[in-house]
């Protein structure tokens, strides 16, 4: 399927037909339009044509992991900073074989496709100082011809290699732990704000009722203290799954806190979350909060 040469709204179709999922996202940018965002993605071809009907010019954005069957790498560049030197590293050392294409990103990044893992799905990471993204279960990328508007003008995502070799899973914990080793990741987490562990074990006390505001209360204290809204579900995913919220409605919730914040701090004021009061498995939240 070749989409490059084509409009957005034409390349959604093209998408939908071939039996990815997909979801509009705002013209320009990465902003899902639909409520749900990424879980409202969909094979449904009369679904995409009406979005595209109701937005033209939207982005078009895919889910990755379990969702479409394709994980990617993300690989940033920002000013002066890239993750092109630490990507070769990875590739000297064999942790990026089996992909099926690349895409270049209106910024000079690229983004690296390859097949998920399937059932055992793998979730999304971010390694920061390696500048470089892992995108599983619960994230998506903006796939061309998307369009986003840079310092220079207006670029695309450009597809520029399709690989003839066997396409494989990543190892993603593997590359990972090369990127960002785990005593590393421990001493960040250790000197932030929130711990999200104490978080979760607070969670666990949670009664019925309480359980989605008390996900939505935690969810945003990660979120304003910089956690990104996959590591946030990778934090209190499981603690949630056990008092009984499913894996999509922990998700929504994340995504719905981290809106919640972001919109926030564009407006210069103070989350309400962090202003209610919490629910009662604790009055004042966890004991412990480093």
């Amino acid at each position: 399927m070749t989409v490059a040469r084509l409009g957005t709204r034409e390349a959604a179709y093209e998408f939908a037909a071939a039996g990815l999922p997909i979801f509009p996202c705002e013209a320009g940018g990465k902003r899902p339009l639909t409520r749900a965002g990424y879980l409202d993605a969909t094979r449904d071809i009369n679904a995409a044509s009406d979005w595209w009907r109701r937005w033209p010019q939207a982005n078009i954005g895919m889910p990755t992991g379990r969702l479409s069957g394709i994980d990617v790498v993300d690989v940033d560049v920002k000013g002066e900073t890239s993750g092109f030197p630490m990507l070769h590293r990875a590739v000297d050392e064999g942790l990026l074989e089996g992909e099926i294409a690349r895409v270049r990103t209106p910024s000079g990044g690229m983004h690296i496709y390859f097949p998920s893992t399937g059932p055992d799905s793998q979730r999304c990471w971010q390694a920061a100082g390696a500048h470089i993204d892992f995108r599983g279960d619960g994230g998506y990328v903006i796939v061309p011809p998307s369009v986003a508007v840079v310092q220079s003008g207006v670029a695309a995502y450009r597809p520029f290699s399709l690989s003839s070799a066997p396409a494989q899973p990543i190892d993603a914990a593997a590359l990972r732990e090369f990127l960002d080793p785990r005593p590393v990741r421990q001493e960040r987490a250790a000197a932030g704000a929130v711990s999200g562990e104490d978080l979760a074990v607070w969670m666990a006390r949670l009664r019925e009722g309480e359980r989605n505001h008390g996900l939505f209360w935690a969810a945003c204290r990660l979120s304003e203290s910089g956690v990104i809204a996959e590591a946030i579900v990778e934090v209190l995913g499981p603690a949630a799954e056990r008092i009984g919220l499913d894996a999509q409605e922990v998700e929504r919730t994340v995504s719905s806190a981290c809106r919640h914040t972001h919109s926030a701090r564009r407006d210069g004021t103070a989350p309400r979350a962090t202003n209610h009061t919490p629910p009662s498995a604790s009055c004042s939240g966890p004991r412990r909060l480093r």
